[in-house]
């Protein structure tokens, strides 16, 4: 889709303008990143706080006092299921909310399930900062966890049906920058809270939390719904204004007319979910929870969440370690707009190919580090070898953040048809939810068991990443959102086989 194409030209371009009305609604939706960014970095940051320690986890706060160090392993201080269960369950809740989030999403649109998830995230961050037990600490993360799913189901869906084909990987990727620029404010937050006298630094971190999701209620409440969800539920005039309105032309015949053409399709499927399961749809839904599985095994938010710990357990003390998480916050944030300016030039397979090579590299080298430095019981590592790994770790996260963390979103959300756009999102976001679920859940006990070689186990995944790529992720660069069965999935070698392309 270019400027001042063609409508209704064989290619499938249509004439659009990028308008102050899509770059507007896009920041705007987009700050359901924001909200999702900043919890990732906030949870992290505030374990590593000696007074949320103290009060909630007095076991692990008793293995990181420095009196205590010596008698417990290096790679197990923080080793404990509640702790891990505090970060986690924030993602067991996304996992189920967003299936509900996916009927609503089709129903009523796509404003409503991102002012409702925010709505629920801002009385999550409330419980959070008032908590005075566990139990308050782990349903403040549920209700977050709910807010969390309503939020990725419909932002990513939203920004690729309101953007102009050419920049649809820039706009979409505004909701992972805005997840890097969450996660940097948070490291920021975080080490501005744990210097607060008298130990309640976490409770304003926590609280906070509740800001990033009223910016998205407010955008919500601003911004139309998109063309697509409007066509899709019978308003059809309105949707047709709306186009006109975002394309910022009055000849949008040719994309409104296909558009009406995808709604009469989808509205003759009674039941998305059976029909998502179908043979013609598998390509799409085998290659969303591949990318999502795989995005989790990139070990990347083992590393957002535990930064702190990580480098606490390599010999940063507290404040340092929090000063080194804002470092590779910044670091995110930076690389991830190389993905918006080159994800619509370079096309998202080569992204994705050199990221591998770039974070296998940084993972194996921390593992020999680690392996060669850093035993049980051992004094720490030098100065010089933590900084080492602190910019291994920041190499790696460059080259997670401008791939797999904003495709891992865009690929799945521009590649299902309307028909089952908004289940094949749920299932996506599912599957995110559910092996970020594990990971967090897990990662203290594997750094404990595994040691280094939890950076090899992470290692052994982007080789497996890399050779799914190359065989059986196609290209989506400058194809249609409404044409990718005929343009891509018909066209593959391998997917080809599995979906039935219909003539006009």
């Amino acid at each position: 889709m270019v400027a001042g194409g063609f409508s209704g030209a064989p290619t499938g371009e249509f004439e659009a303008k990028i308008t102050s009305t899509v770059i507007i609604s896009c920041v705007m939706a987009a700050t359901g990143g924001l909200m999702f960014g900043y919890d990732i970095g906030i949870s992290g940051g505030v374990t590593a706080m000696p007074s949320f320690l103290k009060h909630f986890f007095p076991i692990v706060y008793e293995r990181t006092i420095e009196e205590n160090a010596g008698a417990n392993s290096n790679y197990c201080k923080y080793d404990n299921q509640y702790l891990q269960l505090f970060t986690s369950s924030l993602y067991l809740a996304a996992l189920v909310s967003t299936m509900f989030a996916g009927s609503i999403n089709r129903k009523l649109g796509r404003r409503p399930v991102m002012l409702m998830g925010g709505v629920i995230f801002i009385v999550g961050a409330i419980i959070n900062a008032a908590a005075v037990n566990i139990a308050m600490l782990i349903i403040g993360r549920i209700l977050l966890g709910v807010g969390v799913g309503f939020g990725n189901q419909a932002v990513p869906v939203f920004l690729s049906e309101i953007a102009p084909t050419r920049i649809r990987g820039a706009l979409n990727i505004l909701f992972q920058l805005d997840v890097t620029i969450g996660i940097l404010i948070a490291n920021l937050v975080n080490s501005g809270t744990a210097k607060i006298e008298g130990g309640y630094g976490w409770r304003i971190s926590l609280g906070l939390a509740a800001v990033p999701a009223l910016l998205l209620c407010v955008g919500a409440i601003l911004v139309d719904d998109t063309p697509n969800s409007l066509i899709e539920r019978g308003k059809l005039e309105e949707g047709k204004a709306v186009l006109k309105k975002i394309r910022g032309v009055d000849n949008v015949d040719a994309e409104y007319n296909e558009l009406v053409q995808a709604s009469n399709v989808a509205k003759q499927i009674n039941n998305p979910w059976s029909k998502l399961f179908k043979r013609n749809n598998r390509p799409m839904l085998i290659i969303a929870i591949s990318l999502q599985v795989f995005q989790q095994f990139t070990g990347i938010n083992a590393i957002m969440f535990y930064a702190p710990v990580l480098f606490s357990t390599i010999g940063f003390k507290s404040n340092a370690s929090l000063y080194s998480a804002v470092i590779t916050g910044l670091v995110n944030v930076l690389s991830t707009l190389v993905s918006v300016y080159s994800v619509d030039k370079v096309g998202r397979r080569m992204l994705l190919l050199q990221a591998c090579a770039q974070m296998l590299l940084c993972q194996v080298s921390v593992a020999i580090v680690l392996g060669m430095k850093l035993t049980d019981h051992s004094n720490l590592m030098s100065t010089g070898l933590a900084i080492v790994v602190v910019i291994l770790v920041c190499i790696y996260v460059a080259g997670f953040a401008w791939s797999w963390g904003p495709l891992g979103w865009l690929i799945p959300s521009e590649t299902f048809p309307l028909e089952t756009r908004s289940a094949g999102q749920s299932i996506t976001v599912f599957a995110n939810m559910l092996f970020t679920f594990l990971i967090a859940q897990s990662f203290l006990s594997m750094l404990c068991n595994m040691k280094f070689g939890i950076f090899l186990f992470f290692s052994g995944w982007i080789v497996i990443m890399a050779l799914f790529t190359i065989f059986f992720l196609p290209e989506t660069k400058n194809v249609p959102i409404e044409e990718m069965t005929e343009k891509v999935w018909g066209q593959h070698w391998y997917w080809k086989s599995y979906v039935e392309v219909e003539d006009d």
